[in-house]
């Protein structure tokens, strides 16, 4: 009989396919069915950063009134463990179980859901091993940073007809959600080009040196970290620094990127780009990185039946220099949405003076407000996380509850994945990405881009 480990990486070489009961039901279709007051017990996959900061306080300010509770901690590094498990007890005030892997995790009679918050590149990996142990899923973004993960992980949630949602928490805020409605009614007019920023000087961002001084081989699981990724050797750098390093992360496109993207294809109803170019470099934080430090990427998007129309979305972002900040910002012929501002404007329309010269008409928008701040005032103020995230893990939470969609789902994830790939293949290439639907793969020079 196969090991439940030796189960799950043939699954993903296989093409992550979920067991057929006899009448061609998925196996997790037999799962318990939970009551409305049961209570639903919670994993957490990788005491991170990320977990502790804000996924977790954001969990425990909506714990109690939605009857969840957290029961155990899985990180193969022994240092995380032990942490997470006591900042998890002192938390939900009884015994948390630490679990050595995920392995261990997963034989936990009544565990209903796990959070994933591991590295970038085992996301897609993870979630394939929790709906395969028929358990809903809230995983960090980005969901994937190849096809072959994308691919194998959107069968893998699809087959298992379990909760999924994928942590690009903008889709769960106010100002959003009133920007997709201003813009799929019509009002705003077609989109003709967006641009987006994420700039910081940071030195210390992704970086943790002390704690790499301190880690030691002896304590994790090497083996496991890599999690499908070709052989390596031993590197507390990138374990720790993954996001530095290629092809642990995409770095700044998985990361950030993924985040205003994803409102791209939620406004639009497009799915992804049709082509995309990038130029970048480490400029600035010459530290052993392989990953860009400012880069550079311009998308075309449209309708594929249709080249004519569409868009462009333009994306920058570096470390060296803060000026600019977050943006996002959408422009039609009658406007401007800049959603950092939370303001629908007329700025950039056409003019009467301009227009008059052409026999048309003026098109400039209303001056309006996107949204108040609904999100921010119902979030408590002990989340320890911004209301965006409370908005959207809290979301998650009344799906698992209700068993109802929720508002980043799998093909949401694997949407933003197809994008941030297509950046990054055209950056490491240096030539123009495009996508092949009929074998959903992202091309460079005509070849699918891979390790």
């Amino acid at each position: 009989m196969k090991s439940r480990r030796e189960f799950l990486k043939q699954s993903m070489l296989s093409g992550a396919g979920i067991t057929l009961t006899a009448m061609g039901l998925p196996a997790s279709s037999y799962a318990r069915i939970m009551g409305a007051n049961d209570r639903v017990n919670v994993g957490l996959v990788g005491f991170s950063d990320r977990a502790r900061q804000a996924l977790l306080p954001c969990f425990f300010a909506n714990n109690k009134e939605l009857n969840f509770d957290m029961i155990a901690v899985s990180d193969i590094w022994k240092r995380r463990r032990d942490e997470g498990k006591a900042w998890l007890q002192e938390k939900a005030g009884h015994d948390v179980k630490a679990c050595v892997n995920n392995d261990e995790l997963y034989r936990i009679k009544d565990l209903d859901a796990v959070f994933i918050a591991t590295a970038d590149f085992q996301h897609a990996y993870h979630t394939i091993e929790a709906v395969g142990n028929k358990v809903d899923v809230y995983c960090e973004k980005p969901f994937a940073e190849t096809m072959d993960d994308a691919r194998k992980a959107l069968k893998a949630v699809k087959d298992s007809g379990k909760i999924f949602q994928v942590g690009t928490q903008r889709r769960s805020g106010d100002s959003y959600h009133a920007a997709n409605d201003f813009i799929k009614s019509g009002k705003f007019g077609p989109i003709t080009m967006v641009e987006m920023t994420w700039n910081v000087n940071q030195p210390g961002r992704w970086r943790r040196p002390e704690l790499v001084k301190e880690i030691r081989e002896q304590d994790t699981d090497w083996g496991r970290f890599l999690a499908g990724r070709p052989k390596d050797n031993w590197d507390p750098r990138k374990y720790l620094e993954y996001r530095l390093f290629w092809p642990y992360s995409s770095g700044i496109y998985g990361q950030w990127m993924t985040h205003q993207i994803d409102t791209v294809h939620w406004f639009s109803g497009l799915k992804h780009p049709r082509s995309a170019v990038s130029n970048g470099g480490i400029y600035q934080w010459k530290d052993g990185r392989t990953n860009a430090d400012t880069i550079t990427a311009v998308f075309d998007y449209g309708p594929e039946n249709d080249p004519k129309s569409g868009f462009q979305v333009a994306y920058s972002s570096r470390f060296s220099n803060s000026a600019g900040g977050i943006k996002e910002m959408y422009f039609s012929n009658g406007g401007t949405i800049d959603i950092d501002k939370n303001k629908i404007t007329p700025t950039g329309g056409l003019t009467e003076r301009e227009a008059k010269e052409m026999g048309m008409r003026a098109n400039l928008l209303p001056e309006m407000t996107l949204a108040t701040s609904e999100t921010k005032a119902a979030t408590s103020a002990n989340t320890g996380g911004d209301p965006l995230t409370n908005a959207h893990v809290r979301n998650w939470m009344q799906s698992v509850r209700d068993r109802k969609p929720a508002n980043a789902p799998i093909e949401a994830a694997y949407s933003h994945s197809i994008a941030l790939i297509m950046a990054n293949a055209a950056y490491r290439t240096g030539m123009k990405a495009t996508f092949d639907e009929a074998t959903q793969e992202v091309m460079v020079g005509g070849k699918p881009f891979i390790l």
